[in-house]
C-alpha cells in the first residue's frame, strides 16, 4: 500500500505553529504567567518570614527572569523551528553591559538636565541601604517586557510588515498599557510611546539581540527608582538617593515620574536617532512589506 502524501505535512498543528498571532499569544500568556508567579510566590513566603522579604522578592525576580528567558527560547525553538539568535548566549555579556551603561547614563542625564535647570535636587541620606525591591522590579520588568514587546510583538509584526510598522505599532501598544498606571495622563502615555517605546524597539533593531534592550530597560528603571528614588511609571520605591523635583509637570513628569518629562523624551529620542542610524548602516532596517500573510 502506497503512503498518502499531502502538501501540508504538518497538518493543523503545523499551521498553528506558523501563525504569527498564535505565536504571539502563546508567548504573551506564558511570559505574563511567569511574571505573575514571580510577584506572588515570594510574597506568600514573605508572610512566614517577614525579615527576609526583600531577599525573597529579589530571588523571586531573578528566578522569574531566568525562567522567562528559558521559556521564550523553548517556545520560539518549538514553534518557529529555528535557533533563537536574539538570545544567543555569546552576545549576552556584551549586550547586557552595553545596555546597562546606556540605560543608567540616559536616566542620570535626565536628572542632570533637570538639576541644571533648577528643577531637581539630589541629596544623600544619612543611612544607605541596597534597594532590593527596586532591583527586583527592574530585573523582572526589563526581562519580561522586552521578551513580550520586542522579542514577540515587534519581531513578529516586523516579519510581516517591516520595521517601520513594527516600530509604530509596538511603541503605541507599549504607551497604551502604561495609560492605566498611577499618575498617568495623556502626556505620559504619549511620552512612554515616544520614549522607551521607540528607543527600545530601535535598540533591538540595531543589535538584533534582546540582551541590549533588556540591559537598557532594567538599568533605566533601576537608576530611576533604585538610585534617584523617583517614581517609575507611577510606581514608587526606595532608592539610595533622595531626589526632589519641583516645577511644571511637563518638566518633572508629575506623579507618573520623570519618564513623562519632555527632557526624558528629548534625550531618549536623541539616543533613538543614533540607534536608527546604526540599524540602517548594519542593514538591519527592514523595508515596508505587504508580503504573504502568515498561514
Amino acid at each position: 500500500m502506497s503512503a498518502i502524501t499531502s502538501d501540508r505535512p504538518d497538518g493543523w498543528g503545523g499551521r498553528l505553529r506558523r501563525n504569527r498571532l498564535v505565536r504571539f499569544l502563546v508567548l504573551f500568556v506564558s511570559l505574563v504567567a511567569v511574571e505573575a508567579a514571580a510577584g506572588i510566590v515570594p510574597q506568600i513566603f514573605a508572610k512566614q518570614h517577614p525579615a527576609a522579604r526583600e531577599t525573597l522578592v529579589l530571588a523571586g525576580a531573578a528566578a522569574g527572569a531566568l525562567l522567562a528567558l528559558l521559556l521564550y527560547a523553548l517556545i520560539v525553538r518549538w514553534m518557529e523551528r529555528r535557533t533563537v539568535r536574539e538570545l544567543a548566549l555569546s552576545a549576552a555579556p556584551g549586550g547586557l553591559l552595553a545596555g546597562v551603561a546606556v540605560g543608567a547614563a540616559l536616566f542620570a542625564s535626565v536628572i542632570g538636565v533637570l538639576a541644571f535647570l533648577g528643577h531637581a535636587t539630589v541629596t544623600v541620606p544619612a543611612a544607605l541601604a541596597f534597594p532590593a525591591i527596586a532591583c527586583a522590579l527592574a530585573i523582572l520588568s526589563g526581562v519580561i517586557e522586552e521578551l513580550v514587546f520586542r522579542g514577540a510583538l515587534f519581531r513578529l509584526v516586523e516579519e510581516r510588515f517591516g520595521s517601520l510598522v513594527a516600530l509604530v505599532f509596538s511603541a503605541a501598544i507599549f504607551g497604551a498599557i502604561h495609560a492605566f498606571n498611577h499618575g498617568a495622563t495623556w502626556v505620559s502615555t504619549v511620552a512612554i510611546a515616544l520614549e522607551p517605546g521607540v528607543l527600545l524597539a530601535l535598540a533591538y533593531a540595531a543589535t538584533r539581540t534582546l540582551w541590549f534592550p533588556i540591559g537598557l530597560h532594567a538599568a533605566w528603571n533601576f537608576t530611576e527608582g533604585g538610585i534617584f528614588t523617583t517614581a517609575v511609571s507611577g510606581g514608587q520605591t526606595h532608592g539610595l538617593l533622595k531626589t526632589t523635583l519641583t516645577g511644571p509637570e511637563i518638566l518633572t513628569g508629575g506623579a507618573f515620574g520623570p519618564e513623562a518629562s519632555v527632557v526624558a523624551v528629548a534625550l531618549c529620542l536623541a539616543a533613538a536617532a543614533v540607534l536608527f542610524a546604526i540599524a540602517l548602516r548594519r542593514g538591519h532596517w527592514r523595508p515596508l512589506s505587504w508580503g504573504t500573510p502568515a498561514p
